[in-house]
């Protein structure tokens, strides 16, 4: 069957290809702070007016060439077209989905809620970590950004400084004292 009556995975949701710790849970806002919504804005711009257009352009000349079916930048342009405009796809849903929470404006600061950002001791001993509760797109772990959704931060929403919290990590059961709570 020729290729032009098949349609390739243009996933109605382009979540089913996310990593489960990148999807929203049913029925969850897409919260997200003011960081990190104007980055997906300024990605989504970066791939509309500067990187596609360019694709579409180097596309355009492979085709003039000839032969498309040995024609390396044709075929492998096309299929970068296809994920750009997957992931062009994916951050307008997520963009008008959002949900920006304004960190500064938060009323109750001696507890924990999205946009905190938390020093934590394990009660094993281990040295303090801190962590930043952010939106489930700008997470980051190596930049000390974690998920709202994820254990650790589900298990730290509404704590206080000086309580004990557990949750389950990926190496067991572990407990957290909450050390200080910042909004920054």
């Amino acid at each position: 069957m020729s290729k032009a009556f098949v349609k390739e995975s243009d996933a109605a949701d382009d979540d089913e290809d996310m990593p489960a710790g990148m999807r929203l849970p049913a029925g969850t806002k897409n919260y997200m702070t003011r960081r990190g919504y104007e980055g997906l804005r300024a990605e989504l711009e970066q791939l509309v007016k500067v990187e596609r257009p360019r694709l579409v352009e180097t596309v355009a000349w492979a085709a003039s060439n000839g032969d498309r079916s040995e024609n390396g930048d044709y075929i492998y342009g096309k299929k970068r077209l296809r994920e750009i405009d997957r992931r062009i796809r994916f951050l307008i849903k997520r963009i008008e989905s959002a949900e920006v929470v304004d960190v500064a404006e938060q009323r109750n600061a001696e507890q924990v809620f999205f946009g905190a950002t938390v020093s934590i001791a394990d009660l094993d001993g281990g040295e303090e970590q801190t962590w930043q509760i952010v939106g489930v797109d700008e997470a980051d772990a190596s930049c000390g950004r974690i998920s709202w959704i994820s254990p650790l931060a589900r298990a730290l929403l509404k704590a206080r400084e000086g309580d004990v919290v557990r949750f389950m990590s990926p190496a067991g059961m572990r407990e957290v004292e909450v050390v200080e709570i910042r909004y920054v």
